[in-house]
């Protein structure tokens, strides 16, 4: 738990020091709502006179990233909705396979302290699964071939998390959610948990035989959005979360960057780079990092 509100602490620390003050200006009543849509691709060829080395690759990656927030004297209603997929295909490989999949859906209910209050009391709903199957992929040590194993599907995991906590919202691009007392649900399909060789939370968590695990906790959710340069912003993400039941200094942290880059009002460079560590699942840092060229529309 000090670990958790130490963090909490560093952030908003470091983040008020560079957020700029939006106090001057009148926000909007009522609905607003905005985002953008991206579409990058990637393609590697080489010929077989090509003595460098490397394998021919196409891969692509879709993202949505849309807000729609509410406003109405001292009540906020701020919603964030983030979905990405990406696949690559090498050649030689029988399989396509996926190098980004994420569906998460966020949402802070606040009523302002007093008026003229950046503080508000709130109510936050997170949850966060994937599109289609995730598989583990191994070598058959006879026929030397590609054996591909599911180990996820939607909902499969699925995180769900809850709870009454302290808004901070400095501007519409800064805000810091902190909730002492969060309800977590870890859903699973007992598909796996069944399956023989899992252990009691060897599946993200779960016992085995169980579909779901409950957790209590305290959890810190941050948005932070700033501008580099001209045409260049940065949207960061930031979600911790400790189990109160289990291992309360074992913090889960994932942690979200997008880098966007415009050319123009359609072609733009984006950088998508995410960390994530969670006991029950790894128990090490999962990182992945998307960079390329592609469409950009705004919603």
């Amino acid at each position: 738990m000090k670990k958790i509100l130490l963090t909490a602490l560093l952030i908003a620390t470091a983040s008020l020091s560079q957020a700029q003050d939006d106090e001057s200006k009148e926000q909007k009543q009522g609905w607003t709502k905005g985002g953008t849509f991206q579409l990058l691709f990637n393609q590697s060829a080489f010929n077989a006179e090509w003595t460098g080395g490397g394998t021919s690759s196409i891969a692509g990656n879709a993202a949505i990233n849309y807000d729609f927030n509410y406003l109405q004297g001292r009540t906020t209603w701020d919603n964030k909705l983030i979905a990405e997929y990406g696949i690559t295909k090498q050649d030689g490989d029988e399989f396509i396979r996926k190098t980004n999949d994420r569906l998460e859906f966020n949402s802070v209910y606040g009523y302002k302290v007093s008026e003229n209050s950046r503080w508000s009391y709130s109510f936050f709903f997170n949850g966060l699964t994937q599109f289609t199957k995730g598989y583990t992929f191994s070598e058959d040590p006879t026929t030397g071939e590609t054996i591909r194993t599911e180990r996820t599907h939607i909902l499969s995991p699925g995180y769900f998390q809850a709870g009454p906590g302290m808004l901070y919202k400095r501007n519409e691009n800064f805000s810091v959610n902190i909730a002492p007392a969060t309800a977590r649900l870890i859903v699973v399909d007992d598909q796996f948990t069944t399956t023989p060789g899992y252990e009691d939370g060897d599946y993200f968590g779960v016992d085995a035989g169980a579909s779901n695990r409950f957790e209590f906790g305290a959890s810190v959710n941050a948005l932070y959005k700033f501008e580099i340069t001209e045409n260049v912003t940065m949207d960061n993400v930031l979600l911790l979360y400790s189990n109160y039941l289990d291992k309360p200094g074992n913090v889960d942290i994932n942690y979200s960057a997008a880098v966007n880059m415009k050319v123009n009002e359609w072609l733009s460079a984006n950088l998508i780079f995410q960390a994530i560590y969670d006991d029950n699942a790894v128990g090490a840092f999962q990182i992945r990092e998307v960079f390329g060229l592609g469409l950009n529309y705004k919603l």
